[in-house]
């Protein structure tokens, strides 16, 4: 199976340094930024060896979509929030203005993949006044839930959201840990147009985008935007709603086009991904599938089919196979905790967002 992460992106923990000098004024907090970020450097013992502090606690809220259409990347997501303060408390957890270390409680919620849920889980979740909330990977999720937080004054660091707009959004208590969808689609634009250009012409895309979300609708606009800019030329544009099921409409479409685009790039949540490549590859349609960090959801597992999930292309937050130390580092402590390597680059969203929040405490 070929799939491949598009390079020239920040890497997260880039990113999260900047977001954390926003964080930590607008929160009021103060500390020394990186004392959890240096408790957790090479750190690889199990939760299970780890001795509880026994000072009080500060808890964070962590809402995710542990089943559903959205576990895919969410339950990943948990798991580094969840590493990342099993490791901030064994090594002496967080210490309050004016107060002793206290070690970090994260109190966990699945809202189910459903919207009305996680509304309701939210103003569940700010009832016990925690110091910040943390979660989603989905934009429509955090609009849903987040301003729950913002009215109570608690800041809500989303790890996977994507929208350019949350803030203006939300308020200034919301606080995101991934890049924008800006910068991934001029990754991914800037890539195609090098990629794909014949040496005769511009090179052609389609583009087939989910309206139905946010993130997927800016990522599309986005994305044709910057490739035509760049010279590339959009051959086709067409829609879908998530949740659909059969996509032989547009495949249609697509496969009809003469010439054949060079590439097809298409803006999906995960829990569309698998199938919206199974369809287009029964079609007999083998250009390259360009996406966004909604295809980094396990796609391969999900499809079982090398022949199929192969010759796709997408943008993330983190590469795995980096030999950067922090980067080896997390990869032990995750195996190690939770028995697998990360399943994707939410896992260490969700890492550093908890980190984030323990370096503004």
């Amino acid at each position: 199976m070929k799939r491949f992460l598009v390079p020239g992106l920040l890497p997260a923990c880039v990113l999260a340094a900047f977001v954390f000098s926003c964080f930590s004024c607008a929160a009021g907090f103060s500390g020394k930024a990186g004392e959890a970020g240096e408790a957790n450097k090479g750190d690889s013992e199990s939760a299970a060896t780890r001795q509880p502090l026994k000072a009080e606690s500060v808890k964070v809220a962590a809402l995710y979509n542990l089943t559903g259409g959205m576990s895919s990347i969410d339950a990943p997501g948990l798991n580094g929030v969840k590493l990342a303060a099993s490791l901030i408390n064994f090594r002496g957890g967080v210490r309050l203005r004016g107060k002793n270390s206290v070690k970090v409680e994260i109190i966990a919620y699945d809202t189910k993949s459903d919207m009305l849920n996680a509304n309701k889980i939210a103003s569940e979740a700010v009832s016990l006044q925690p110091v910040a909330g943390v979660g989603f990977g989905d934009t429509t999720f955090v609009i849903i839930a987040a301003p729950a937080f913002q009215m109570a004054g608690i800041p809500f660091v989303t790890s996977g959201a994507t929208l350019t707009a949350l803030p203006r959004i939300v308020g200034n208590r919301i606080f995101m840990a991934a890049y924008g969808d800006d910068s991934q689609a001029k990754a991914m634009a800037a890539f195609a147009v090098k990629t794909f250009k014949p040496t005769d012409g511009a090179a052609n895309v389609a583009i087939l985008a989910d309206t139905t979300m946010a993130f997927t609708r800016e990522l599309s606009e986005y994305f044709k935007s910057f490739f035509t800019s760049m010279g590339g030329k959009i051959v086709l544009e067409d829609q879908f709603v998530s949740g659909d099921t059969d996509f032989s409409s547009q495949v249609s479409k697509l496969k009809a086009k003469s010439p054949a685009p060079d590439a097809i790039f298409v803006s999906s949540a995960p829990e569309d991904a698998p199938l919206l490549v199974k369809q287009i590859r029964a079609a007999g349609v083998g250009i390259p599938i360009l996406s966004g960090d909604g295809f980094d959801c396990n796609i391969a597992e999900a499809i079982k089919d090398d022949k199929i999930a192969t010759n796709i292309y997408f943008t993330t937050h983190d590469y795995m196979g980096d030999n950067r130390p922090e980067v080896l580092d997390f990869i032990v402590a995750y195996e190690k905790e939770y028995g697998r390597k990360p399943e994707n680059a939410f896992a260490a969203l969700g890492f550093d967002a908890m980190n984030m929040i323990a370096d503004a405490i």
